[in-house]
């Protein structure tokens, strides 16, 4: 009696792959039983389970696939807001991880882009544009997905027309616009046959505190159609410059065979042939580094239920100098497929999360510690398991930093080429 009920799908698709996965496993048709313990739910749906006003209770058999306020690390404001937060934190405590170069820059936490609330930090990100006028930033609203709202700028006059009052050079706040943020635009990007990509990439959370979180192996690169040019005249050239589908399918140069997708074991191949093997680890391993960096973050806010797991779709892009930035995470990564390597991968993705999520397709118990045996992995992998990491003391999340260790301070010892034990393996 594991089900999906109540739910707002968001495409035929996505329904029809999970009760396909939820049949398979000889679990109740879900399109006919109302008494459903297994809830696969929309980011509203959640909402409305846990709010006070509603007065439901979960019982013990009842598991949902989001925390509560996920949307600590899933809204783009807040998102940054906790990892500055966290920051700021470290610094506090002294640690090693909050360490900084002469300019200024965190060392070790340095993987997300300036980025300013708007209207809140006007004034802030102004102070900041101007010491690089000849800077672009992207502005994208809190609280949009695939694209809707985005668009890029390089001048302060672009930002009046947005929304500015000319005569007192302040915003003009009104409670009916949108917050957004502005993000220093990463104009170097790793190119690929010359187009712009990212990295979309599946963790799974099954508990904050402690912290036990799996990384998918089949992740993809998602690719622009038109070939990158930095130059301001293609600022407005959304194929150029975003690489979410729900764009890019829109293009005229957008392939429906392969939906300009990548998967990330082929991204891997070319960056060792390209790059040699050792650079291309440092990079994928600072890309765990990060994802483990930015749960913390939110760890201490996030409301830990029980009953709650979480499938979050990580967004990352890559600069020509091979440093991976977080750019943000989904809530509700797009289970639709998009080509038939996309149905393949999903699907696994589905059985996979589950697999974890209810072990050998039992009842669902929220009261048992969520560390499944490894046969049940499927493509998962363990990427940080908290309570192994603090048997090992305080200081392994320094030592396991990617390719780097503790030398004298302000220096940063370099790689031996010993492989390093890592947190998350």
């Amino acid at each position: 009696k594991i089900m999906a009920g109540k739910v707002k799908w968001v495409t035929d698709i996505e329904k029809s792959v999970l009760i396909n996965n939820f049949e398979k496993r000889g679990w109740i048709q879900v399109a006919e039983n109302e008494d459903w313990n297994f809830y696969w739910m929309s980011v509203q749906t959640i909402r409305n389970v846990f709010s006070v006003e509603t007065g439901y209770r979960l019982s013990d058999d009842q598991i949902v696939n989001h925390f509560p306020n996920h949307y600590e690390l899933t809204r783009k404001d807040l998102m940054v807001k906790n990892i500055k937060r966290y920051r700021k934190e470290l610094e506090k405590e002294g640690s090693p991880l909050a360490e900084k170069d002469e300019n200024g820059k965190y060392i070790y936490l340095d993987f997300v882009p300036v980025t300013f609330m708007l209207p809140a930090d006007y004034n802030l990100f102004v102070e900041e544009f101007r010491k690089n006028p000849s800077s672009t930033w992207i502005m994208k609203p809190c609280g949009k997905a695939q694209g809707k709202g985005i668009f890029l700028i390089n001048k302060l006059s672009q930002i009046k027309k947005w929304s500015r009052d000319s005569k007192t050079s302040s915003f003009v706040s009104q409670s009916s616009k949108e917050a957004y943020v502005i993000s220093l635009y990463i104009n170097n990007p790793l190119l690929i046959g010359g187009k712009k990509f990212d990295l979309r990439l599946y963790v799974l959370v099954s508990t904050y505190r402690p912290l036990r979180c799996y990384m998918y192996k089949l992740g993809f690169c998602r690719f622009c159609t038109v070939k990158y040019t930095p130059s301001t005249s293609e600022l407005d050239n959304m194929f150029v410059h975003l690489t979410n589908v729900a764009i890019q399918k829109h293009g005229d140069d957008y392939n429906h065979i392969h939906g300009g997708k990548w998967t990330v074991s082929n991204l891997r191949l070319y960056l060792e042939s390209t790059r040699g093997k050792e650079v291309t680890n440092k990079l994928f391993d600072e890309i765990h580094w990060i994802i483990v960096q930015s749960l913390k973050a939110v760890a201490p806010v996030m409301n830990n239920d029980k009953h709650c797991f979480e499938c979050y779709g990580y967004d990352i892009i890559i600069d020509d100098k091979l440093k991976p930035w977080l750019i943000e995470v989904n809530a509700s990564p797009s289970l639709t497929s998009s080509t038939a390597n996309d149905r393949i991968l999903k699907y696994n993705l589905i059985n996979d999360t589950l697999n974890i999520a209810v072990p050998n397709g039992e009842i669902p118990d929220c009261k048992w510690n969520k560390s499944p045996p490894k046969e049940v992995l499927g493509n998962y992998e363990v990427l940080y398991d908290e309570e192994m990491a603090q048997s090992d003391g305080p200081d392994r999340d320094l030592r396991s930093r990617p390719g780097q260790s503790t030398g004298v301070k302000g220096n940063r010892a370099r790689d031996s080429g010993k492989p390093v034990l890592t947190t998350w393996k």
